[in-house]
């Protein structure tokens, strides 16, 4: 318990500045305005109850392990194997306090049994975890996110300073860390991070952890979050699965929250001071960082994260699958009455019986794939062509009159609303295509400048365009846009040849026989 008139806040100042700020205990005493005995008295209380900073945030946890007494040493024959062992093997895949009890008992007859050793163990165990708070199996997890600071890299011909940001990552029983630079926090930039720490780390976890970024989750949810399709292919790929941490629950990412407080202490404030003019150059610098602060040895344990990570996370990971995941970007779209999806302005045809819904398009650099609830329904070559269509024949309906409730002579009933003009534009446009259904889109397009500008203009404007012998879209909408249904259509008249001197009149030529020209 904390002395008489000593709060739980100001107990938190004193180890706050001896953990984490390494006050002396009499400048301590002075700036908490207590004495020097005191300080010590709380420092060797945390350190028997085996806490360390960052404290744990609940005031009545912190009070117990205080005010917990000393544990009594164990009767003569009966010593328990040290916490930190445990904790360690533990870690490992495949190994329980079963297994570890049986080779405990068979090097000590005289020891404690199974239920006796889980007790204690488990006495033990809650010290370490106010440290510790989650365990942790080896080549389990990998914690991902991108740190609060950013760096900043000038561009050598203009002096002007773009920001880069620094994506952060860390395996669950090592802590063994990655971090680098990158240009955008986009969906591929952050893809292509989590492939280059795979191939750091030399293996692929089981899970992935990612911070709740819109690269990773569109829709947080406690329970089942929608994940980024391009993130969940890229896992999918490397055979691990992604479990998000949870909104405001910061536990979750404890491991690369401490990874991020640590790259940003002795990678970003280390290169505070230097200029960098190029990604790369930037990116050499936090490599050379990054390797001391993964060899640099823990405080309270005798070993580094490279050491832990060779000698935990490393045999337990995946391997890396025989080829990179190539980046598939990810799009919706719906499919529209004449069964096509339009996809960067080139359209791609799908079964007719899924107009009107809602599908997933995965593009390639060559290809385009359409899917719906998951489930391949189309594949095209990707093309670059605007205003194109790549059809597959069997896409189309049997019969076009039973195109489901759309038909050419609906469509036309339809523009027969706004006047004739409009109703004989349609039906041209309808006439012109092989397959009616192919102009459903451009006509339903013409339909609908009706509520943009008025009906009568748009009569105006169909009966314009077929004067001209423009039946399309796009005639009609300029026409509309320039104001020339507004302006009557007059008959041209026959061209006329400019009088001038240079000009020979009919009379020049009356005037020639037989080639030669009368003087």
């Amino acid at each position: 318990m904390p002395q008489k008139g000593l709060s739980m806040h100001k107990v938190r100042e004193i180890l706050r500045l001896r953990f984490e700020v390494g006050l002396p205990a009499r400048q301590v005493a002075r700036a908490c305005k207590t004495s020097h005995t005191t300080v010590l008295e709380y420092e060797r209380k945390a350190k028997e109850a085996g806490i360390s900073w960052p404290l744990p945030e609940d005031d009545a946890l912190l009070e117990r392990a205080l005010s917990e007494p000393k544990a009594a040493a164990a009767p003569t024959g009966k010593v328990m194997p040290g916490i930190a062992y445990l904790a360690e093997e533990m870690r490992k895949k495949g190994v329980t306090l079963a297994l570890l009890w049986e080779e405990y008992y068979a090097n000590n007859p005289e020891g404690y049994r199974y239920s006796q050793f889980c007790h204690h163990y488990g006495k033990e165990k809650k010290k370490l975890a106010v440290v510790m708070r989650q365990e942790h199996r080896a080549g389990e997890k990998l914690f991902t996110d991108y740190a609060g600071q950013t760096m900043g890299i000038v561009d050598p011909h203009t002096g002007e300073v773009r920001d880069a940001y620094i994506f952060v990552a860390a395996l669950g029983a090592s802590s063994y860390a990655y971090a680098e630079a990158v240009e955008s926090m986009d969906t591929p930039s952050w893809i292509s991070s989590h492939i280059r720490t795979f191939e750091y780390f030399g293996g692929v976890t089981q899970i992935v952890v990612p911070d709740n970024t819109k690269c990773a989750v569109i829709k947080p949810c406690r329970y089942e979050p929608k994940l980024n399709p391009a993130f969940d292919g890229c896992a999918a790929h490397y055979g691990t699965a992604i479990i998000p941490a949870r909104v405001r629950k910061p536990r979750d990412k404890a491991k690369v929250e401490a990874s991020v407080l640590l790259v940003e202490r002795w990678i970003l404030a280390a290169l505070r001071n230097r200029t960098f003019f190029s990604l790369w150059e930037l990116n050499t610098a936090i490599r050379e960082l990054l390797e001391k602060l993964n060899t640099r040895k823990f405080k309270r344990i005798d070993a580094s994260r490279r050491d832990l990570y060779e000698k935990l996370d490393r045999p337990a990971l995946m391997p890396l699958p025989s080829s990179r995941y190539e980046f598939l970007e990810w799009k919706t779209a719906t499919v529209n009455i004449d069964y096509h999806v339009a996809v960067e302005k080139h359209l791609y045809s799908v079964p007719h019986q899924l107009v009107g819904k809602q599908v997933d398009v995965r593009l390639s650099p060559t290809m385009v794939e359409i899917l719906y609830c998951n489930k391949r329904i189309a594949s095209h070559i990707r093309s670059s062509k605007a205003g194109a269509a790549s059809t597959i024949p069997e896409h189309r309906p049997k019969s076009h009159q039973e195109y489901l409730e759309w038909t050419p002579s609906r469509i036309i009933n339809w523009a027969r609303n706004i006047g004739p003009n409009t109703a004989s534009l349609v039906d041209k446009i309808l006439s012109s295509k092989q397959h009616p259904e192919m102009s459903y889109r451009s006509c339903l397009g013409i339909i609908r400048l009706g509520k943009e500008y008025t009906p009568e203009r748009l009569e105006a404007a169909c009966w314009r365009a077929l004067k001209i012998n423009a039946p399309s879209y796009r005639s009609v909408k300029s026409i509309l846009e320039g104001g020339l249904d507004q302006i009557p259509l007059e008959e041209e008249a026959p061209p006329q040849i400019a009088e001038h001197a240079n000009i020979r009149g009919k009379e020049y030529y009356q005037n020639q026989e037989g080639g030669k020209t009368k003087c």
